[in-house]
């Protein structure tokens, strides 16, 4: 549904983004990530067909975005990072608004206005003005024009922005609903959010993409490296002392729990230190009360990641 191909883009001396090639899949629901400066915004105004690439090219259902733009852009639903609204309309004229720049019959647009509204939980406030909305309302009206014309592919930036919690959960269901039903990209800083919600992932840094896969697949490469956490009868040092002689285990991490010491130990390599600091520390003589892999997460491999290339460019 979506395809980028060698996506490139120059600001003068600066490369935004390096030859970005990927694709998504009709129906999948693709998170986007990378830190401030990445090139996430410029990828994807260039995707939607707001900003012409430099080199390369990005088709929506086989319809490049510049050549054939205004048959592409029909196919996407649009919420940019910083929501464009006319906040002197109220919600409903808003949406005709936008309704009617998509083409959409008066009868059409009714019926949309009313199952977006409903959906995006805007039904009770549709007739006020949208400048009297509170910032999370606005964002809301934002993801509503978004699926106004029902759209098969969602390209939302940021679209969490301004959400309060129960809020922000109502989105995940919204999400849950539309998987399936459209193709969705989905930008943002919340990586708990992605990781949720995200059948995929891409991480970019520096214009280019550092990693790709499912949340399980990144946590998984995450929990590579062998951090553990043990919990054990001993003072700090003991443990420390200990634990830092053994070959395989790079840092150890302590703090004291009473008659007890917790810490985060971690592995050389690739090593798995749950025997080996099973057993040096049965041997010592020193009760273990926990010893377990470290929960591996979407936040740390991103931090791997992106640090990795950051290195890497630096060097």
């Amino acid at each position: 549904m979506i395809v980028a191909q060698h996506l490139t883009k120059w600001y003068g001396p600066v490369l935004a983004v390096d030859d970005l090639c990927f694709e998504i899949p009709a129906g999948e629901v693709v998170g986007f990530l990378g830190p401030n400066g990445a090139g996430k915004s410029t990828s994807i105004r260039m995707i939607t067909g707001y900003l012409p690439p430099t080199a390369g090219r990005c088709t929506i259902d086989r319809l490049d975005v510049m050549t054939d733009s205004r048959a592409a852009r029909q196919k996407i639903g649009y919420l940019p990072e910083s929501t464009p609204l006319y906040t002197e309309m109220r919600v409903t004229e808003y949406l005709h608004f936008c309704g009617k720049l998509f083409g959409m019959s008066r009868g059409d647009r009714n019926k949309r206005i009313d199952v977006v509204t409903a959906k995006c939980g805007l039904s009770h406030i549709k007739r006020r003005v949208i400048g009297q909305l509170s910032k999370g309302n606005k964002q809301r009206v934002g993801i509503a024009q978004a699926l106004l014309h029902d759209p098969p592919v969602l390209i939302l930036d940021e679209p969490t922005s301004g959400l309060d919690p129960q809020q922000t959960l109502a989105f995940r269901d919204l999400i849950t609903e539309l998987r399936g039903q459209h193709t969705i990209m989905l930008s943002s800083h919340i990586l708990p959010e992605i990781e949720r919600a995200a059948d995929r992932v891409i991480i970019i840094a520096n214009g280019k993409i550092v990693a790709q896969g499912t949340p399980v697949q990144l946590r998984d490469r995450a929990s590579r490296g062998g951090t553990i956490l043990v919990e054990a009868k001993a003072t700090p040092k003991q443990l420390t002392d200990l634990l830092q002689s053994l070959p395989s285990v790079a840092k150890v991490e302590p703090y004291k729990l009473g008659d007890w010491t917790r810490a985060t130990v971690t592995a050389k390599d690739d090593a798995d230190l749950r025997s080996v600091v099973s057993e040096a520390l049965t041997k010592a003589g020193h009760t273990i009360r926990e010893l377990h892999l470290s929960a591996p997460t979407l936040e740390r491999y991103f931090v791997e990641a992106v640090a990795s290339k950051m290195t890497n460019v630096q060097a």
